[in-house]
């Protein structure tokens, strides 16, 4: 899909705030689930920490799904591939508000984050690619803006509708605006086939950069770092800081316009400075986390630190998927795949050692302990991007050309 060239300077083409929309839902139904999990895991008959496992199930679908339908869809139009993600993530839904089951629910969870994984995969592609090179991390910015925003919109008003409908409320929510995104993207995306010449083999082949793994780590391990802490952050604000059950989605929404802003300065600063954001950004996330562990036992405190942490965390964020997307060169689908497969993973690996931490003599303060370690450990791969000079680049959009997205090694070369 070429650059709309008409667009006007400064301004993104409209296409980028409609896959936005869809990022907005996906994002609201992986994390709602951390305002609702003493529900849950009490309508399942499962422990909270037990239950958290649906936020791993889903980070693990993620993983797995969005490498995995990218290249399944590699060569199938591009609309037709996001119509069917949401089709199937309103279907999932549907299921798992139906079912008494934890291991349905659990198992439509994955399905769900499949659908979920070929969306954000095709999305990103189609959002840098209509944006030009001069627009592509702003373009990232906005989409990862949409799911952000979930946390400050869809998580608050999900976990706010589920005390008072039960869980299964929101699930049907999210069921029927789905269907309706669908009915949206087909409406606006443009009908523009999949490019005949997309190669698998060129997709895995730019995969072998040293460049690009450093940057995938880096998101590995920073949102690990963030979603540790707030997987569990119900519990740590009812019980430890003694926060009104009643009032945690106005901190969830706290947390949300954090990870709002943090992503926009990410995508602001980070095209003049990556190396410089990301590494502030990630050594701010470890400090502000090690500080909740002493400071949650005050209720203002706490809001303040969660607040804290969701803007430096996803600072890095619009970052190093920028730069994933950069190295990839003539892999822009894979590599877009693996980026959300990276935030995923850390999602998984984080909630799931959290969920060990919280169970174990550490308590409730043992996710936060967890995140910052995750957050710490950042540093080793994002100071090693440094040191490789990527540091020296003026800026880190893609840098394509505009009207070709597969072959650009023409253009740019794919290694320094």
């Amino acid at each position: 899909m070429p650059p709309a060239s008409g667009t006007a300077a400064g301004k993104l083409p409209f296409v980028v705030w409609v896959l936005a929309a869809g990022t907005f839902l996906m994002g609201t139904t992986e994390f709602v689930i951390a305002g609702l999990l003493p529900e849950m895991a009490a309508d399942l008959n499962v422990s909270v920490s037990h239950a958290g496992l649906l936020i791993t199930a889903f980070a693990v679908g993620m993983i797995v799904g969005g490498p995995a339908m990218a290249m399944a869809t590699l060569r199938l139009p591009q609309r037709h591939t996001l119509i069917g993600a949401l089709a199937v993530f309103a279907l999932g839904h549907a299921v798992a508000a139906l079912s008494i089951s934890f291991t349905v629910v659990l198992t439509a969870r994955v399905v769900t984050a499949l659908a979920t994984g070929a969306f954000w995969a095709v999305g990103f592609v189609i959002a840098t690619t209509t944006a030009g090179p001069a627009g592509a991390t702003r373009a990232v910015g906005v989409m990862m803006g949409g799911l952000t925003l979930a946390n400050v919109i869809g998580v608050p008003i999900g976990s706010f509708v589920g005390h008072y409908t039960g869980w299964r409320g929101p699930f049907w929510a999210l069921a029927v605006l789905a269907a309706l995104a669908a009915a949206f993207v087909g409406r606006f995306i443009p009908r523009t086939e999949q490019r005949a010449e997309v190669s698998v083999r060129a997709e895995v082949r730019a995969l072998k950069q040293g460049r690009l793994w450093l940057a995938l780590g880096a998101a590995v391990l920073i949102m690990g770092g963030v979603l540790a802490t707030y997987t569990y952050i119900t519990p740590l604000l009812t019980d430890r800081a003694g926060i009104p059950a009643g009032a945690v989605p106005l901190v969830l929404i706290a947390f949300g316009i954090g990870a709002l802003g943090g992503t926009a300065i990410g995508g602001r600063l980070g095209d003049r400075r990556p190396m410089v954001t990301t590494i502030t950004a990630s050594a701010a996330t470890a400090l502000i986390l090690l500080a909740l562990i002493p400071a949650s036992s005050s209720p203002v405190a706490a809001v303040v630190l969660v607040f804290g942490m969701a803007a430096a965390g996803f600072t890095v964020n619009p970052v190093v998927t920028s730069l994933a997307v950069r190295f990839a060169g003539d892999a822009p689908t894979l590599t877009s795949a693996l980026t959300t497969s990276g935030y995923n993973t850390g999602i998984a690996a984080g909630s799931l050692v959290a969920g060990r931490a919280l169970d174990s003599s550490l308590g409730l303060t043992g996710p936060a302990l967890v995140g910052a370690v995750f957050a710490a450990l950042t540093l080793l791969p994002l100071i090693a991007l440094a040191l490789s000079g990527t540091g020296h680049r003026t800026r880190i959009v893609a840098q394509r050309a505009a009207a070709d997205p597969v072959r650009d090694d023409a253009s740019t070369p794919a290694h320094h």
